[in-house]
């Protein structure tokens, strides 16, 4: 279980925070890990000013944190062996934390301007192969506590790998948002970013299946996908099935139910679909983050082409 987050500030910045807190999570529509990530990196900054007999108990506190602050508290991240990925979130949270300040006119701090996130090593998105996408969808049910859990599972997972979805999107449906006659779906993504997917048949004769098996009643409007009592199903539930599978199958520590997402991305692309399409389909705000897929596709290349060279020898 996770450590409760404690902010060692006043009530009255205690009460800014969770308000900042609702902006990301209702806004812009960032995922429960990335909320948790991003509340935990400011409770770990509030916690360093009280260590330095700084803490914060007003406003004017905010305002008056310097560049020589900032930057001494980053060093002591630096200092614990943090990987750079993890600096730079630190750096984001805290610039995201005083931007929103800033944009609500509640505090003006521009200090943070100046500093600049570490430059961080390439990565390529964990995309599966062809095959071992429809095993996992295969075995996606094997592994549940009963039949309608597993074909809730199945529909979960052929959603993330149909329609390109990350976990929060297609957690976040209600149920009457897909019906047999749809032929796309509406998707509010990161940044309260909107975009229409299309829908394949594989796809809602996945959620037909669910919805037949499930123990509750459903209605329109309330959670499409539920848990054991009925609740809006968790992240962490599906995750947990991706694990029991890629145990199962001998598959990366690294596979995560985000690796459909990328696989859908990365298979389209191998299939002839241009950048553009790909990125409106993932809901991307930039081509460049889009463009990954194209090193995905290379690295594959490469792969089989030592594979042939090792054949002749």
């Amino acid at each position: 279980m996770k450590k409760q987050i404690i902010y060692q500030v006043d009530e009255k910045i205690a009460l800014l925070i969770e308000k900042w807190r609702s902006w990301l999570q209702n806004e812009r529509c960032y995922s429960p890990n990335t909320l948790d990530g991003y509340c935990r990196d400011l409770s770990d900054f509030f916690s360093f000013l009280q260590r330095k007999n700084n803490a914060v108990s007003d406003l004017k506190t905010l305002q008056e944190t310097d560049i020589r602050t900032f930057r001494s508290y980053l060093s002591f991240r630096a200092g614990r062996n943090l990987s750079k990925t993890t600096i730079a979130r630190n750096i984001s949270t805290l610039k995201n934390f005083f931007r929103w300040l800033d944009d609500n006119d509640i505090v003006k701090n521009s200090a943070l301007s100046i500093i600049s996130s570490p430059k961080l090593p390439k990565t390529l998105p964990k995309a599966l192969e062809i095959g071992e996408t429809f095993k996992i969808l295969k075995k996606a049910g094997n592994y549940s506590k009963n039949e309608w859990q597993g074909a809730r599972d199945t529909a979960v997972f052929t959603l993330l790998y149909g329609c390109g979805l990350r976990i929060s999107e297609a957690l976040s449906l209600n149920f009457g948002d897909i019906t047999r006659q749809s032929k796309m779906i509406r998707i509010r993504g990161k940044g309260n970013k909107e975009r229409i997917v299309p829908l394949l048949p594989v796809v809602i004769d996945a959620i037909d299946e669910y919805v037949q098996n499930c123990p509750y009643h459903l209605k329109n409007g309330e959670p499409l996908f539920v848990g054991a009592r009925g609740e809006r199903l968790l992240p962490r539930i599906i995750q947990r099935q991706m694990q029991k599978i890629r145990i199962a199958l001998g598959l990366p520590d690294s596979l995560t139910p985000h690796a459909l997402r990328h696989s859908f991305a990365t298979h389209l692309l191998a299939e002839g679909t241009d950048l553009r399409s790909i990125q409106e389909l993932l809901g991307h705000s930039s081509l460049v983050t889009t463009q990954r897929y194209t090193d995905v596709q290379t690295e594959t290349i490469k792969r089989e082409y030592q594979k042939a060279n090792l054949l002749e020898d």
